[in-house]
């Protein structure tokens, strides 16, 4: 048993040294020509299984996700359906509009970043720079001065342009844009799923039928019109357009 004890303290001694000889490349940073740093791969691909924890944020962010869920929601309210469709649907069709819209910002971002990175002719900073820069620019296209303003001023930051305000700054103006944004779309959806209900809530007062729930009797009829019309793609084909897509 001794031995066995002195075996294990024996290799638990010379192992730091074998492994201190082989050495772990996982945290080299090497210093380039410009004078820049450059990471090792391995801690790159840390850095980057960490910086996809993020991922959720930046598409809720930073695309044009938000608008298309507010907008989704109000419209399941002002046609009074409480679980239909399900959030699931919802978010689903979310994300897939919103993949469908920011595709030319994400070719963009795949030919001046991805690919250049991974021919190795630029680094991961520089791939970083250039990656945001369709997304800023996607962002400032959908973003008012006024809210841009606002949130600089909080800020405290001195900008010549909008193109020069940093994203700290970018990313909650953007929000607040498309959320007021949303909210105008939804207001234009709610209004004829509005009338409806007044329509037979007066009827239904004039019929001295007080007990039954107008709820009950409108969503039929607001079904119906929203099939009439092809509401779904006149909603898809609205917030499509909403984000410049189709105008040219």
């Amino acid at each position: 048993m001794k031995r066995i004890n002195w075996c294990w303290l024996a290799l638990a001694l010379v192992a730091p040294g074998i492994w201190a000889q082989t050495g772990l490349s996982a945290v080299t940073v090497t210093t380039a020509a410009d004078g820049g740093q450059e990471y090792s791969l391995t801690l790159q691909v840390l850095a980057l299984m960490t910086a996809l924890t993020f991922l959720p944020s930046i598409v809720i962010m930073m695309t044009s996700f938000t608008r298309i869920i507010v907008v989704l929601s109000i419209l399941r309210q002002a046609m009074g359906l409480q679980q239909s469709p399900p959030n699931q649907i919802l978010i689903g069709i979310a994300l897939f509009m919103s993949l469908f819209i920011m595709t030319p910002v994400l070719d963009r971002i795949n030919d001046e970043a991805l690919q250049p990175y991974l021919a190795e002719t630029i680094t991961a900073q520089e791939a970083v720079t250039r990656a945001e820069q369709p997304l800023r620019q996607f962002m400032l296209g959908q973003t008012r001065i006024k809210d841009l303003n606002t949130f600089v001023d909080i800020a405290g930051v001195e900008v010549d342009k909008p193109a020069d305000v940093p994203l700290r700054v970018l990313i909650p103006a953007f929000m607040t844009s498309e959320l007021k944004t949303a909210f105008q779309m939804g207001f234009m959806l709610f209004l004829p799923f509005l009338v409806i209900d007044l329509v037979v809530a007066s009827i239904l007062m004039a019929m001295g039928m007080m007990m039954l729930s107008p709820m009950l009797i409108s969503l039929p009829f607001k079904l119906m019109l929203f099939v009439l019309v092809d509401g779904w793609s006149l909603i898809m084909g609205s917030l499509a357009t909403s984000f410049g897509m189709g105008s040219g």
